[in-house]
């Protein structure tokens, strides 16, 4: 782990190990799910939102470069297999 990583988990408190948190769990039917409302559902979501580790615009680029690297590689890969192989067949049955 670098320093990088500790100042990040220090910063979000997530360096020192917590007590679980844990709620009675309600007995439910099989099968069966509370609904909840829309306005709760929303405010779940921008809760888990926040606990999400963004990456930074430079690890975005540097992902997509890489990417966009491999699928030319191997797009040229492809090609060149199956323009080799089309003009082999036509040798051997031309």
């Amino acid at each position: 782990m670098n320093r990088q990583t500790k100042r990040m988990m220090a910063k979000q408190g997530s360096d020192k190990p917590r007590a679980p948190e844990r709620k009675a769990a309600a007995p439910q039917k099989e099968g069966t799910r509370e609904r909840v409302g829309a306005k709760q559902y929303l405010s779940e979501v921008k809760g888990e939102l926040k606990k999400v580790a963004w990456p930074t615009k430079k690890e975005v680029v540097n992902s997509t470069l890489i990417v966009l690297i491999a699928v030319v590689v191997m797009t040229t890969l492809i090609f060149g297999f199956d323009y080799l192989s089309g003009k082999f067949v036509l040798f051997l049955f031309d």
